[in-house]
């Protein structure tokens, strides 16, 4: 039986087509394998309610624990309630579009069929790459130098979410650095750095009780963190630890209750149930040091609720994405465009970073 061929710039297509990309660009992307998803138990939640409503911005809250001390016995109740108290914030959503031509189309011959095809593979590569890049900037809370990204160095980010600093209480330096400054070329990625990290986030609160605790995420009943490394610190790291050591934080994941979890899925391993993971577009930086000349890195420490990303519909997409085709020079020349609503940034609360930490340390190619 032939197969029934669309016409290319038929309104069908769209249908078919934008949820064809939306479903690949997620398959893409390394965030949204891993570390997305809908609720506060994710490293990165996932904000849907513009997805079923009209707006440009998404507000969320944190509800603060109880810290007032208990009546007792026979003592009135009445008039000790403690008020519940919340922290604000919110992620502004703006439409982003790629469009793409397929050229000449007396001149190439090619089917409806099959431009479309090569439109949504690459057009699902661009998109997941752009996402990635977003999410790692506002984690960051900076553009820094990565030099394959799409947007620019000056870039200063998306639909009015500025970059965040880190807060003096969410970043901690790789070797005796206290400061960027102060960072010299052998304050490198450590399982020292590692585990002070993870000291540091579950005693954040108990330091301090105006700070908002940060939360690991629950597995199977376990608490862990996630560090994602640039890879010139997981190499650092690597030759810190030595192969025998490297083989056991390796067997350490391996064998962790909810292993078949996806944030375990291609990971380095895990230290102090810190699972690790790499990745090249964690953001670079080269004017660390005193003489603003060290390179470095900064790894993103990350419990629950760390980042949100945010998603409209555009109109008439099946989904996140759009899919529009059009014809021109008279039907001889056929183009596509796709785009999405979205909008991403680093959680803050009371002015402090939530859900994460930076982890800077100085980071070159061996």
């Amino acid at each position: 039986m032939p197969r029934t061929e669309i016409p290319y710039g038929d309104p069908k297509a769209q249908k078919r087509w934008s949820a064809d990309l939306a479903v690949d660009t997620n398959k893409k992307s390394f965030f949204t394998r891993k570390f997305v998803g809908k609720g506060d138990n994710y490293a990165i939640e996932m904000k849907t309610e513009l997805e079923k409503g009209i707006g440009d911005r998404v507000s969320f809250d944190l509800s603060v624990q109880l810290r007032g001390t208990p009546t007792t016995g026979d003592k009135r109740l009445k008039g000790s309630e403690e008020n519940l108290r919340f922290y604000s914030d919110e992620v502004i959503v703006d439409q982003v579009r790629k469009s793409v031509s397929a050229g000449a189309k007396m001149g190439n011959k090619r089917q409806a069929h099959n431009m479309r095809t090569v439109a949504k593979n690459r057009l699902s590569d661009y998109w997941s790459r752009y996402i990635d890049e977003l999410i790692m900037m506002y984690l960051a809370g900076a553009r820094g130098i990565n030099q394959d990204f799409v947007e620019p160095d000056t870039y200063t980010g998306h639909a009015g979410n500025p970059f965040q600093s880190p807060d003096a209480n969410h970043i901690i330096y790789g070797g005796d650095a206290t400061s960027k400054s102060s960072i010299v070329a052998a304050d490198k990625m450590t399982k020292v750095v590692i585990e002070r990290a993870a000291t540091h986030a579950s005693m954040l609160q108990a330091q301090d009780p105006e700070q908002a605790n940060m939360m690991p995420l629950t597995i199977d009943g376990e608490e862990h963190y996630v560090l994602l490394m640039n890879p010139w610190q997981a190499y650092d790291l690597r030759n810190d630890v030595g192969a025998q050591s490297w083989f056991e934080i390796n067997k350490a994941a391996a064998a962790a209750e909810g292993s078949k979890n996806r944030i375990f899925k291609a990971s380095l391993g895990m230290i102090a149930n810190v699972v690790l993971h790499q990745h090249r577009n964690v953001i670079r930086f080269n004017d660390y040091g005193v003489g603003t000349n060290v390179a470095a890195a900064r790894a993103i420490f990350m419990g629950r609720q760390a980042a949100v990303v945010a998603y409209g519909v555009p109109e008439g997409a099946n989904g996140r994405f759009s899919w529009v085709e059009e014809t021109d020079d008279y039907g001889n020349e056929a183009s596509c465009a796709a785009g999405t609503i979205v909008g991403a940034k680093k959680t803050k609360f009371n002015g402090s970073d939530f859900g994460l930490l930076s982890v800077d340390t100085a980071a070159a190619a061996p």
